[in-house]
C-alpha cells in the first residue's frame, strides 16, 4: 500500500502551527500553573525564562518540540510572556543563540513532565498493536488512522515521530492486516468450491460476459420474468456453499468492504491478483452477495404484489363505476315509469 495518503491539510498541520491557537487553546495548553512558574523561573535571563516555557508549552500543544523553538505565533508568545511578570518578548532572539541551551532545557521538561520518544520499542509496539486492532476490525481509511494516531500520542506524551515514520508505520500495518484476512478467507473453502469460485471468472464460449459479472447484477424491473431471474441469482450463489463455512473469526465490517471492492472491480483486474487474494475477493463477493441477492428477490416480489393490488383495486373501480351507471339508469327508468297514470 502506498504511503503518499496523507492531505496537504494533514502534512501542514503536522507537528507545527498551521494558525494561531484560539482562546480554548491557549487555556488548555498555554496556561501555566505555579509548578510550571516554579521550573521557570529557575532558568537565568528573561529570554530563557520565556523559551523555556515556549518550548514546554508548545510540545503540549503540538506533541513534539520545533527545530526553532522561537518559531511560534505571535499571539501565543504574547499570552506566555503575560504569565511570566509580563516579560518583553523583544528578548526572544536572544534564546536562539545558544543551541546547546535550548537542548537542555528540551531535555529537562521530557525528564520533569514524563515525555517520552517514539523510538522505543515500548510505544511504538503499544501504538501498533492499537492500530491493528483497529485496522483488523473496521478497515479505517489511512488517514483517519494518521489522525487517530496523532492524537493518542499526544495524549500518552509520546513525542510525535516524523510525518514519514508514522505514514509508513500505518501501512505497513494495513497490509499485514489485509494479508491475514486474505489467507484466513482463502483457507476457508475446499479445493472444489476454490474450482467453481475460479470458473466464475472465465467467459464460456457464445457468451459477452462472465457468470461474475451476471451474479453482480441485480434486478432493475419489476416484473414476472424479473422475479424469476433474481430467485435464479440466489440459487446459483447459494450453490457455492459459501454462507456454510465458518466465518465466526472474521469481522463482518471487512467482508462487506472487501465484497464491496469486487462489486465495482473489473474481472480481469480481480483474475490478476494473486491466489489468496483473489480467492478471498471470490469468497466475501459470494457471502455477501448471496445475502443481497436473497433481498432483491424479496424486494422485487414485494415491489409486484403491490403492483398488482394496485391493479386489482383499480380495475374494481371501473367495474363499480360502470355498475353504478347502469343502477343510474335503471333508476331513472323507473322513476319514469312510476309518474305514468296507468287507467
Amino acid at each position: 500500500m502506498p504511503i503518499e495518503f496523507l492531505t496537504q491539510e494533514q502534512r501542514s498541520q503536522y507537528g507545527q502551527f498551521s494558525g494561531a491557537p484560539n482562546e480554548n487553546q491557549l487555556a488548555r495548553y498555554f496556561h501555566l500553573d505555579d509548578a510550571d512558574l516554579l521550573i521557570i523561573n529557575n532558568r537565568r535571563g528573561d529570554h530563557n525564562r520565556l523559551g523555556f516555557a515556549l518550548q514546554l508549552t508548545t510540545v503540549r500543544f503540538l506533541g513534539t518540540f520545533l527545530a526553532a523553538p522561537t518559531n511560534v505565533p505571535h499571539a501565543a508568545i504574547v499570552f506566555v510572556a503575560k504569565q511570566i511578570d509580563n516579560i518583553n518578548v523583544d528578548c526572544l532572539p536572544k534564546y536562539m543563540e545558544r543551541k546547546p541551551t535550548r537542548h537542555t532545557h528540551r531535555t529537562e521538561i521530557q525528564q520533569k513532565y514524563g515525555y517520552h520518544e517514539f523510538s522505543t520499542g515500548l510505544w511504538r509496539f503499544k501504538l501498533s498493536r492499537l492500530l491493528y486492532t483497529r485496522s483488523w476490525i473496521s478497515n479505517e481509511r489511512p488517514s483517519v488512522m494518521f489522525d487517530f494516531s496523532t492524537a493518542w500520542l499526544i495524549q500518552h506524551k509520546v513525542l510525535l515521530p516524523g510525518v514519514s515514520t508514522l505514514s509508513r508505520l500505518i501501512s505497513e500495518i494495513r497490509e499485514r492486516a489485509n494479508s491475514r484476512l486474505f489467507i484466513r478467507l482463502a483457507a476457508l473453502p475446499d479445493e472444489i468450491q476454490k474450482t467453481k469460485l475460479k470458473e466464475l471468472l472465465t467467459i464460456s464460449e457464445g457468451l459477452s460476459a462472465s457468470k461474475f459479472d451476471l451474479l453482480r447484477r441485480g434486478p432493475v424491473t419489476i416484473s414476472g420474468p424479473s422475479f424469476n431471474n433474481a430467485i435464479s441469482r440466489y440459487i446459483e450463489l447459494k450453490a457455492f456453499g459459501i454462507q456454510s463455512l465458518n466465518f465466526k473469526h472474521i469481522p463482518i465490517t471487512r467482508l462487506k468492504n472487501l465484497a464491496r471492492s469486487a462489486g465495482i472491480a473489473s474481472m480481469y483486474s480481480i483474475s490478476r491478483m494473486p491466489e489468496d487474494r483473489c480467492i478471498a475477493t471470490l469468497v466475501s463477493f459470494i457471502y455477501v452477495f448471496e445475502i443481497v441477492a436473497l433481498d432483491d428477490a424479496l424486494d422485487v416480489l414485494d415491489m409486484l404484489l403491490t403492483q398488482i393490488t394496485a391493479d386489482a383495486k383499480k380495475l374494481n373501480r371501473q367495474k363499480r363505476l360502470r355498475s353504478i351507471k347502469d343502477l343510474d339508469k335503471s333508476a331513472l327508468t323507473l322513476a319514469k315509469v312510476c309518474t305514468l297514470n296507468f287507467r
